[in-house]
């Protein structure tokens, strides 16, 4: 075997074992088994989060596509003629390719990983198996390839550097997960307007019944106007249904927030449901909350699970 060929089949190998288990998270998520697949606590606060989703497609989504591509690029070369100055610069260039990609793909998971860490404060196993990859992709771009012309490597790595920070802080600057602990909202109820998407779905005769009776025992439902599992979950209920139930807006943008009643309650993740005084995040079935609330009246829900 060419030794030269090493840093791409490393390459290829860790991007196949990235885009393996960003596929499996991204079906799950699609089916609404995400809290199925956790080990722990933490990673169902980091999978309902509001940065788990972008404009409402899951995030290993992204990853898939990013692993996906990486892999292409390592093994791309492989497909052409075995010798020839077409194949030799098309080398050169997927190793610039390479280089950007891995980039972008490290500075978005340090920053996803201080996210993890320092706002939503819950540990995800697969997040930090996929950090993992991607430095090391970026590791092996550097280190496995004679470049010749430092200056290019430094200006393809500090541009991909600066468009790919800059871009996860855009996307994410609506979603403002810790604003919860801003002691300036301490006991205010915060009225800004910022609504949730309108509930789109029907009421059916059970899921008006189920939510009038968490109502009547005081189950409540911690939510977030930006967070689309919080969305997820009206939509199971319909909107009549959804209206009647109690719930407490964490983000102080939203409408009628109560960020202070979220930290007391040590909310990391919405939605997270409060019934008979036990907490149990994620979306949640509704014959699941029928279980847990007591309710022994019809169960001949409208909308499955997932919606």
């Amino acid at each position: 075997m060419n030794r030269q060929n090493l840093p791409r089949i490393a390459i290829a190998s860790i991007a196949i074992l990235g885009l393996l288990e960003t596929t499996y998270l991204t079906i799950a998520e699609l089916a609404g088994k995400a809290e199925d697949i956790c080990p722990n606590s933490g990673c169902r606060d980091v999978l309902n989060s509001p940065y788990a989703q972008i404009f409402g497609i899951p995030l290993p989504f992204f990853g898939l596509l990013a692993y996906s591509f990486v892999a292409a690029l390592a093994i791309s070369p492989w497909l052409m003629a075995k010798t020839g100055p077409k194949r030799r610069q098309w080398e050169q260039n997927t190793w610039s390719g390479l280089l950007f990609v891995t980039t972008a793909m490290a500075v978005s998971s340090l920053y996803l990983m201080s996210v993890m860490i320092f706002k939503i404060q819950g540990l995800c196993p697969y997040c930090v198996a996929s950090a993992l990859f991607s430095l090391s992709l970026f590791s092996i771009t550097i280190m496995g390839h004679k470049w010749y012309n430092w200056r290019q490597l430094t200006l393809i790595s500090l541009i991909a550097a600066i468009a790919t920070l800059t871009g996860v802080i855009g996307v994410y600057a609506s979603v403002d997960y810790t604003a919860a602990k801003n002691p300036q909202t301490q006991g205010v109820s915060v009225k800004t307007g910022e609504k949730a998407p309108d509930v789109t779905t029907e009421s059916g005769e059970s899921e008006i019944a189920l939510a009038n009776h968490l109502k009547e025992i005081g189950a409540k439902v911690f939510v977030a106007y930006t967070c689309p599992h919080c969305y997820e979950q009206k939509q199971l209920f319909g909107k009549e249904a959804a209206d009647t139930l109690t719930k407490i807006e964490c983000n102080p943008n939203g409408e009628d927030a109560q960020p202070q009643l979220c930290e007391a309650a040590g909310i990391k993740g919405v939605p997270t449901w409060e019934i008979n005084g036990e907490f149990y995040p994620g979306v949640q079935p509704l014959e699941k909350l029928a279980e847990l609330s007591g309710y022994t009246g019809s169960q001949e829900f409208i909308h499955p699970f997932p919606y």
